[in-house]
Formats: structure tokens, sequence, C-alpha cells
């Protein structure tokens, strides 16, 4: 009867070592964070009158992380930039936050896609296509619809 209790001890041990391995495992949960899951809706350009046009977009992140849009890139523009606007002064930003279960919302008036030097004017009823990269999330393409010059949803 002395044979069992090392076998009793030992598959003990195993358990134990199994259940703490299985702790210290990195999983994403709401405690850790999560992942952020980003749904973009709202998109449009107004139709440009020059080399410059501005893009605009809602980010919807459902997920239990924070993101950032970082970057747009496009076949349409090789300058694009994302620009903040504050007390109607716009600047240059590396970035905008989405938080988790928050959005990021680009409107007109406010923060927004800035296209430069444009290969091409894209007309009323076209589609620009664009890609958003962001921090976490892998790149999203986008289609813009092409509105009129003076177009705001707000005003619809």
């Amino acid at each position: 009867m002395t044979r069992p209790a090392p076998l009793t001890l030992a598959a003990g041990l195993t358990i134990t070592l199994a259940l703490a391995l299985t702790g210290c495992s990195p999983e994403p949960s709401a405690s850790s964070g999560g992942t952020p899951e980003l749904k973009v809706s709202g998109a449009y350009m107004p139709r440009p009158v020059s080399d410059l046009a501005a893009g605009f977009i809602v980010v919807t992140n459902s997920g239990g992380a924070a993101d950032k849009l970082t970057s747009v890139t496009s076949d349409i523009s090789d300058d694009i930039t994302i620009h903040q606007t504050e007390n109607q002064k716009m600047r240059q930003v590396a970035s905008f936050d989405i938080p988790a279960g928050g959005e990021l919302n680009l409107e007109r008036g406010g923060s927004h896609i800035m296209f430069a030097n444009l290969k091409q004017r894209p007309e009323q009823d076209q589609k620009v296509k664009i890609e958003l990269h962001f921090e976490k999330a892998g790149p999203i393409k986008v289609e813009l619809p092409v509105k009129e010059t003076t177009y705001n949803p707000a005003q619809h």
C-alpha cells in the first residue's frame, strides 16, 4: 500500500502545475483589454474643386480595446494626412484615438482626412477607394462616395 501514495502525489503535482501554467497563459479578455473590433460607416468625400479634397468617416469600435487610426492611403493621392480641427484651426496629427466601445467621428467642419496634390479630380457619384491603417487592427478598405461640393449629412 505504500506504492499508490507516490503516484497520487505525482498526479496532484502534475494537475497543480498544469493549472498554474494555464493561469499564466496570455488570453485576450475584457480585463486584459481584449481586441478592437472596428466598423466604418458614413463615408463620403465632397466633390473637390481644386487639387485638395477632404474625406469623412465614422469608425465604431465595439471591441474591448482602444485603437488608433494612424494613416490613410489611396491611389488618388500620395499626400494624405489626418487633421484635427479645434476652435476653427486645423492641424495635422499623427493619429486619432478610437476608444473601446466608442467611435471616431471625422465630420464636416471638424477633424477629417486631407488629400493634397490629387492625381485626378473625382466627379460627383464616383467612388474613391481608400485604405485605413490602424495601430492594432488590420487595414480596412473603404469606398468614399463623391457627393456634391456642399454636401453635409448633418443638414440632410
